[in-house]
């Protein structure tokens, strides 16, 4: 009994469909999802899958099938049949393509706008283009878009800059009085100068339960909390609490990305990057600097910790009280009677400068 060919297609497509979609969901191509919103970002990369799954299973099963049926025989010298064309199969092939990527673009800004990536509305807030804009030639609009200009409207990224610069740890650590903190280009739809995914539609306007400032540099990451001025190169945070990550950087574009947060947020000097996640899965992560920013790129890396809130307050109190012993040690031990010679000869003799070579420099 022949099966009819349009049997072996319905079963040849149900077994792709199966086949796509176990596939889709049991990958583990990806890293423990440790964050609320690495749902929605796995959501989008397993629907990737399945997709990617069932074109390569079926283009390849064509290949295969149409390089074994139509294979040169033995004795057989003739030229093929001559094929021009097939319209109808042209379309379609164009046509599928063309929905599902206009299907995954929807899907992926859906994703990117629930994580609170952007504000689809705010755009129609922005000024008009002025004649003055209007009126720029090419390398002056360029020019608007990576240098502060004289305005007169309000700086949305300086503001974003004195409030974090109100706490006294990450003052210390950034060098916002040296680079001058970018505005928007005048009149070119940038509504606002902050960069990254901000709060959620849902919790848009609230207060995060955590606020950490991050500062970038050759090549390291310093982690300042404004709430009780800790100052640390790894960063904390408990289950559960919605935190929020205000970061710039104090010398190139650096990048924010913890692979199990499914999060990636550049660090740009002059900018001031919002990015907010919610951890729900206790572990030891690491912070990768994900921008090429120098030779030692790939050592630039840090601890980050997810703990309960009882080991996170923990961990708090014993930073506040380590801080503070520091601080009495080095009072203890620079008293107002020694000279800098005085001070610095422990360390130079372990470094083997000698004495007079310290005097030298100091005058």
């Amino acid at each position: 009994m022949k099966i009819p060919s349009s049997i072996w297609t319905l079963l040849i497509g149900i077994v792709l469909t199966l086949a796509s979609l176990w596939y889709g969901q049991n990958h583990g191509l990806l890293p423990t999802a440790a964050t609320d919103e690495a749902v929605l970002v796995d959501g989008l990369f397993n629907a990737m899958m399945i997709v990617s799954t069932g074109i390569f299973l079926l283009v390849e099963g064509i290949l295969i099938y149409s390089a074994f049926k139509y294979r040169r025989r033995a004795g057989d010298n003739e030229d093929g049949p001559p094929v021009e064309g097939n319209v109808p199969l042209e379309i379609l092939w164009t046509a599928i393509p063309a929905i599902i990527v206009f299907g995954i673009s929807v899907y992926s800004f859906d994703v990117y706008n629930e994580i609170g990536g952007f504000d689809p509305h705010a755009i129609h807030a922005a000024a008009p283009m002025n004649q003055e804009s209007m009126a720029m030639s090419g390398s002056a609009m360029a020019a608007t878009l990576s240098d502060t200009t004289p305005s007169s409207e309000p700086n949305l990224n300086q503001e974003k800059s004195d409030e974090a610069m109100q706490d006294p740890a990450t003052a210390e650590v950034r060098n916002a009085d040296q680079i001058p903190q970018k505005r928007d280009a005048p009149g070119v739809g940038v509504v606002s100068p902050t960069i990254g995914a901000g709060a959620t539609p849902d919790k848009a306007g609230k207060p995060a339960g955590l606020q950490v400032n991050i500062t970038g540099l050759q090549y390291a990451w310093i982690f300042t909390y404004p709430e009780t001025g800790i100052t640390t190169g790894e960063m904390h945070v408990p289950i559960g609490r919605e935190v929020q990550i205000s970061m710039t950087a104090n010398d190139v574009i650096h990048a924010f990305w913890v692979p199990e947060f499914r999060l990636k947020q550049d660090a740009i000097p002059g900018r001031q990057s919002e990015i907010r996640f919610t951890p729900n899965k206790a572990g030891d992560y690491t912070l990768i600097c994900a921008e090429l920013c120098g030779p030692y790129h790939g050592a630039m890396r840090a601890p980050v910790v997810v703990e309960s809130e009882e080991a996170f307050d923990k961990w708090v109190q014993e930073q506040l009280v380590a801080s503070k012993e520091i601080l009495n040690q080095a009072v203890a031990v620079n008293p107002a009677n020694l000279s800098p010679n005085e001070f610095l000869a422990p360390y130079t003799k372990d470094m083997g400068i000698k004495p007079e070579i310290l005097h030298q420099v100091h005058h």
